[in-house]
């Protein structure tokens, strides 16, 4: 590994999810999560969290599956861009160009080890909310609207795969990701790896997909302002019938306030709240954790729920 930090890639910029129930997961994601739609392009639905810039941060595609599409980062300029082309060339795994799609330019994608489609671009489409949404202060997106969970950002996702330390080789390389805190297995594998690529604790996540298939999903993450938006989010979800999997509980690894559901199409869901622990270090050690010490549970005590290990999307046949 390079030590010297790479800022090619400015941050995570999106996240397309299929779905095999599109209504009903739309409804899920605007009334009860508390997405804003900006916009529709074929199957897809385009939505966006009132805090992020961007014209979407969820891309919503019916399909006749579930789990990811792909995963979007936005470059630090379009020189930035290109130098990571060349670097993803160089390494094989390339996909080519795309004309980009409603929230973003031109876009350059490409496969990780285990399958999953990840694509960088520079040209973005900034949201321009109508008088309806129009804040009073002109430094954020859109007014705060309240509705269902009303989260406030795209903070990260988890991916599931069989070999994270191939992942950790990757995202390294390909991204110019830092890791921040990794779980060390006692057979020698990696159980899971965190990374960044700015100064938050990580912005993905994968984990050992213990079926043994590849390019699966596991979830993806918005940010509150606090925890006790998450604890109203659990009522909410409550009265809307919404399967509440595991939490309101804190994580040892990485200190988040988290709540996980299932979106109805079976896509796994989390609202987290991570305070305001940043990684202002820039030599930060990557912090590695023991699976004796993983078995203790999370941050006070519950144990970590077994389907936390086996379910991913799209699911796999038994």
């Amino acid at each position: 590994m390079n030590n010297e930090p790479c800022f090619d890639v400015a941050h995570l910029g999106h996240v397309e999810l299929f779905t095999n129930k599109p209504e009903e997961s739309l409804d899920f994601f605007v009334n009860i999560y508390g997405l804003t739609e900006s916009g529709r392009d074929g199957d897809s639905v385009y939505l966006r969290a009132f805090d992020d810039y961007e014209f979407h941060t969820l891309k919503l595609t019916a399909s006749d599956n579930t789990g990811v599409g792909h995963v979007g980062y936005r470059t630090s300029s379009q020189a930035a861009l290109e130098r990571r082309v060349k670097v993803i060339e160089e390494m094989g795994c390339g996909i080519g160009w795309s004309d980009g799609d409603l929230g973003h330019g031109r876009a350059y994608q490409f496969r990780d080890p285990d399958g999953h489609i990840f694509e960088l671009y520079y040209d973005t489409n900034v949201y321009v909310a109508p008088e309806s949404e129009r804040p009073a202060l002109k430094n954020i997106a859109q007014r705060y609207h309240g509705r269902g969970a009303a989260v406030r950002r795209l903070d990260h996702l988890n991916l599931l795969a069989k070999d994270v330390s191939a992942i950790r080789d990757f995202m390294t390389k390909a991204l110019g990701s830092r890791v921040t805190e990794q779980i060390q297995l006692d057979n020698g594998r990696l159980g899971g790896c965190w990374f960044t690529v700015n100064n938050k604790t990580y912005d993905i996540a994968f984990s050992e997909d213990h079926t043994g298939a590849s390019g699966r999903f596991h979830h993806i993450t918005y940010a509150v302002d606090q925890r006790e938006d998450i604890l109203r989010a659990a009522d909410i979800f409550l009265e809307n019938g919404v399967f509440i999997e595991t939490g309101p509980h804190k994580h040892a690894i990485q200190g988040t306030f988290f709540l996980y559901v299932y979106e109805p199409a079976g896509n796994r869901v989390e609202v987290a709240n991570a305070g305001a622990r940043l990684i202002l270090r820039p030599d930060w050690p990557t912090v590695t954790w023991t699976e004796n010490e993983r078995k203790k549970g999370q941050a006070w005590g519950l144990k970590t729920i077994e389907s936390f290990h086996s379910h991913g999307t799209p699911p796999v046949e038994k």
